[in-house]
């Protein structure tokens, strides 16, 4: 039987369910690993409530945290950010084909953070490291926060990003170190920097 979604505002509020089985979508499932709209679901542009819905959509249509996690940004920015409100229904539609569609397109266009990541034993409690081929990655586990090292032009780079609202990172702040500099203690700078900013969320780690 096909999945279908359907959105529509209801008192200003986007209402997103799944047919046929008439189960209302809300950000609840997945604000514990993508936090950027608690207060609901929004269409139309590239922003934090089209981002939940975004990871909201694929984890209930996949049920699966990490297609989610890695591919909702993209997903966001071809698909939810197209959608809109408009004609004699006043709502949009989402098959899951057309979503098994756009996710075969976007397989390879991966957003800066794959996985939940593993504690580190050297950062605090609400930072893990995620596995990357091509850099190290940390990533804030109770918000969007996230530290990327890379090669500097003298040395090592290391950046503190935000994805947000945004479709690109945004960075929050660097630390450049010399090959025989402490590139441990630059990461643990960033992300008790990143901490000061946004503090923990209770029961979060």
């Amino acid at each position: 039987m096909t999945t279908v979604c359907v959105g529509r505002r209801r008192r200003g509020e986007m209402v997103v369910t799944r047919l046929p089985d008439n189960i209302k979508l809300t950000p609840d499932r997945n604000l514990d690993f993508v936090n950027h709209s608690p207060s609901g679901f929004e269409i139309g542009y590239r922003g934090s409530g089209p981002a939940q819905l975004a990871c909201g959509l694929l984890l209930d249509y996949y049920d699966d945290t990490q297609v989610a996690r890695e591919h909702y940004i993209a997903f966001r920015n071809r698909v939810i950010s197209q959608l809109k409100c408009d004609g004699p229904a006043a709502c949009w539609h989402l098959t899951g084909e057309e979503i098994d569609a756009t996710m075969a397109t976007i397989t390879d266009d991966v957003v800066a953070l794959p996985d939940g990541g593993e504690p580190s034993p050297s950062l605090p409690e609400n930072w893990r490291t995620v596995t990357r081929p091509d850099r190290r990655v940390f990533q804030r586990a109770d918000c969007d926060h996230y530290i990327v090292l890379g090669d500097g032009t003298d040395g090592w780079l290391a950046v503190l990003c935000s994805q947000g609202d945004r479709a690109y990172p945004a960075p929050l702040a660097s630390r450049t170190v010399s090959d025989d500099g402490d590139v441990e203690r630059a990461i643990r700078d960033l992300a008790d920097e990143s901490n000061g900013l946004i503090e923990p969320q209770e029961g979060e780690c």
